[in-house]
């Protein structure tokens, strides 16, 4: 068989595994990363069917540079000065203390070297963020606090990777010695130096040049030449290619074609990186891990006891509370992506032997697939969380109107009140939501509406109407029965979670009721419409018309059942058939809670 028809039937081989291996992963639940890897076990060293994967992995190794210019490209300046605390300080502390950590037990293990252990402990240190990423999403805590600290921390540890290899290349030198520092450090500021100039005066230039001839295969071959010239720029004076990616992808992170540039390198980025995990599968060599199988189920809950004990210090020394630490530290005990290339290029320049990057490597694989469970496993180990109490005085209140709840709906409402020229006086049992409200000049107290006395030290047996604006269903409910049981003479104004929820209340016999996206939806839909060219009066009147079919609906409902008044809808009945399944249903979004920050009230 010829070279080129070798190296077809090759590709075809690895792009085969991947559209095989990474489904079955997904769909485990265990990420395409570790789909890539056992694709390229089952390829190379278990089937034999490929054997040179050095040739593979030093193309594929342009996959990591793609992805530090897209890394770089994101890092906006202002971004990182919002996040400069938590991303420079906490991140820097967890880098450094669990590598230095987990470089001393390596070291002490005696399968490394200093070096070696060096480059081994700060590897382990790196987690996965698209492990960790894809957790925090499948359980919707992204944009809670410890979801922000962890983003903070596999932000750094994205960063480290630029001087981590770049370290590589210091510490390999003839014998283990290190070359002259000073001529180093001068080589490579001067190369950073380059990179900033060219990128501030001449790759905007270049791309506004490129953009007014509007060929599109030619800004896509500009991106591509960016990228690969910061990255051999960068190779060519001694340091490592993805620190040239990423200063140029930082360069350009305010330019006005970020977009178009992450856009064009995407899809290299995304196939070279999956070459990049099979070719790390094909070069695992399973005799030394089958010969060492002892050594790695001891070092891999080692490892991540480790790890996890350090993060949870580091999260605890730096402010987090207890909570927050357990969940960090279950989130981000295994090893990461960046591991892979750090044991692979330290291989390759001599710092380790082939066989221990395997180990290095099983290592991080099996702390992978580990981290679902170990993240699942977390929730015991959760101390029951307090809510913060506030001083209770309702000196002063008691007015026309009692609104329970500030939240969004209520604080819309209660502009319309105090504009109309009624005093309103709202508690609320959110602490911060209190502190927020205070600093814009609102006086709220701080109640529980489901406790009686509450209600009616806040003035409920003087209020004419009372308005129940919390966002929980729950506690909107038991705050209803205990007004209607309590205070039966009371006008009750509630605002509704859902249309099943404005159907109870109704049942219940409550003056009124509304869905706060109710009118909301109709007034964006009316909009839409004009926008489209259609009248305001025509507009107006089919909004009219929707409220009106909604409210006989809603009276259908309540004396024939849910599925009443169907035909009232206006839709059009198709039925596409998607080629993914939907992740929820529209009930399960319809039934989804609203932010936790916002539920009590």
């Amino acid at each position: 068989m010829s070279e080129p028809t070798s190296l077809f039937s090759e590709a075809l081989l690895l792009l085969g595994g991947a559209v095989v291996a990474a489904p079955i992963f997904k769909k485990l639940g265990l990420g395409t990363v570790l789909g890539y890897l056992f694709a390229g076990v089952v390829i190379g060293p278990a089937l034999q069917v490929i054997t040179d994967a050095d040739n593979i992995l030093h193309v594929a190794e342009l996959g990591i540079v793609f992805l530090l210019f897209i890394i770089g490209l994101e890092l906006k300046p202002s971004r990182l000065w919002q996040l400069r605390r938590d991303i420079f300080g906490l991140g820097s502390a967890q880098v450094l203390v669990t590598g230095l950590v987990l470089s001393a037990a390596a070291t002490l293990s005696g399968v490394v070297d200093w070096r070696g252990g060096l480059i081994a402990g700060f590897g382990l240190a790196l987690s996965s963020t698209a492990f960790a990423l894809q957790i925090l999403g499948e359980a919707g805590d992204t944009n809670t606090r410890y979801g922000q600290l962890s983003f903070c921390i596999l932000l750094l540890q994205d960063l480290a990777i630029v001087p981590l290899l770049a370290l590589i290349t210091v510490l390999d030198g003839p014998d283990g010695e290190m070359g002259d520092p000073i001529r180093d450090l001068f080589i490579a500021v001067a190369a950073v130096a380059v990179m900033v100039l060219a990128g501030r005066y001449l790759l905007p230039r270049l791309f506004q040049v490129i953009a007014r001839t509007g060929a599109r295969e030619v800004m896509i071959a500009a991106a591509l030449l960016v990228v690969m010239g910061a990255a051999s720029l960068m190779q060519a004076v001694g340091l490592s290619m993805a620190m040239g990616a990423f200063l140029a992808g930082v360069m350009l992170a305010e330019s006005s074609y970020r977009h178009e540039l992450e856009a064009d390198i995407e899809p290299f980025r995304g196939i070279l990186l999956a070459m990049f995990f099979i070719a790390v599968g094909l070069s695992l060599d399973l005799k030394v891990l089958l010969a060492n199988i002892t050594l790695i189920l001891v070092a891999v809950p080692l490892t991540m006891a480790l790890k996890a004990t350090v993060v949870y210090l580091v999260c605890r020394a730096t402010g987090s509370g207890h909570n927050d630490a357990i969940r960090i530290a279950f989130l981000l005990p295994q090893g990461g992506e960046f591991g892979f290339v750090l044991f692979t290029t330290a291989a390759a320049h001599g710092l380790m032997s082939s066989g221990t990057a395997s180990l290095l490597v099983a290592i991080v694989t099996l702390s992978m697939a580990l981290t679902p469970i170990g993240a699942s496993l977390s929730r015991r180990l959760l101390k029951e969380e307090g809510h913060e109490e506030l001083e209770e005085d309702f000196d002063g209140a008691g007015s026309d109107v009692l609104m329970i709840g500030f939240s969004r709906f209520g604080q819309i409402a209660a502009q319309i009140l105090l504009a109309g020229g009624r005093d309103v006086t709202v508690i609320d049992y959110s602490a911060d939501r209190i502190r927020q409200a205070a600093s814009f000049g609102f006086r709220i107290y701080f109640g529980d509406g489901t406790r009686k006395d509450v209600l009616i030290s806040s003035g409920i047996e003087r209020a004419k109407i009372i308005a129940i604006c919390t966002h929980n269903r729950q506690v909107t409910d038991r705050i209803v029965e205990l007004v209607r049981a309590e205070f039966p003479q009371a006008r009750l104004f509630v605002r509704s979670y859902d249309r099943i929820h404005t159907l109870a209340l109704r049942e219940q016999g409550i003056e009124y009721e509304l869905r706060e996206t109710l009118e909301s939806g109709l007034l964006f839909g009316r909009r839409a419409l004009e926008a489209l060219g259609l009248g305001e009066d025509d507009a107006t009147s089919i909004g009219d018309d929707i409220r009106r079919r909604d409210e006989e609906r809603l009276v259908l409902q309540a004396a024939e059942g849910l599925q009443a008044g169907r035909h009232m809808l206006y839709s059009r009945p198709v039925k596409p058939e998607p080629l993914l399944k939907p992740k929820r249903t529209v009930e399960e979004y319809d039934d989804m809670a609203e932010p936790v920050a916002n539920e009590s009230g």
